[in-house]
């Protein structure tokens, strides 16, 4: 008897375990994706890399979606910094948001290190539910920080609704230089699309 699919992967013709081990290792590892085509060309299965490819597409944002809820929570102890790096041969500005323990609370790739940035920043790293609001962002001396705190306070994210309303505004403290910055070593290499050669 054949064994059912699940309806995430009805109407593939490979099984399960293997696309979400090669959309796995791309993500994972520095491959690109002619060699995880060699890689299951030495397992006998002749898979082409543009087939690998619609899968990273396809269950790479559901893999992310799923893995999160299994996330340990951070705590409410936030620095956050950018650092300016190559990526894809081109110089880009990574903002990040750790934790006190060094978990990852969210980053963001921009062309400009400006005052319409670091909002983007703060309102990406807010809206996520695996962690809780901050009760003190400690930033580096990027002047915009500040402000766009001081406007998520009155009127933004950082302002509770109902019982809640104004607390957040009030115990948030913003500390500056309290914490090294990112280096360019601490970063993960960040995929950005299909490599050269796959195209």
């Amino acid at each position: 008897m054949a064994k059912r699919k699940p309806a995430l992967f009805k109407g593939r013709h490979f099984e399960a375990e293997i696309i979400i081990l090669c959309v796995r290792w791309y993500l994972r590892f520095a491959l690109s994706l002619r060699d995880l085509e060699e890689r299951m060309a030495e397992r006998n299965l002749h898979v082409d890399h543009v087939t690998i490819w619609r899968w990273v597409q396809r269950y790479a944002p559901e893999l992310g979606k799923r893995c999160r809820r299994e996330l340990r929570m951070t705590n409410r102890s936030w620095r956050v910094d950018e650092t300016y790096l190559r990526i894809a041969g081109k110089w880009t500005y990574l903002y990040r948001a750790v934790d006190s323990t060094g978990a990852t609370i969210d980053f963001l790739l921009s062309v400009n290190r400006d005052a319409d940035a670091a909002p983007c920043f703060f309102q990406k790293a807010l809206r996520s539910r695996s962690h809780p609001r901050p009760r003190v962002i400690n930033v580096d001396g990027n002047p915009s920080y500040p402000r766009v705190i001081s406007a998520l306070k009155t009127s933004g994210p950082l302002v509770g609704g109902g019982a809640d309303a104004g607390r957040w505004s009030k115990t948030i403290a913003l500390s500056s230089g309290a914490f090294e910055p990112a280096k360019a070593s601490d970063v993960s290499p960040v995929r950005r699309g299909p490599s050269k050669e796959s195209r």
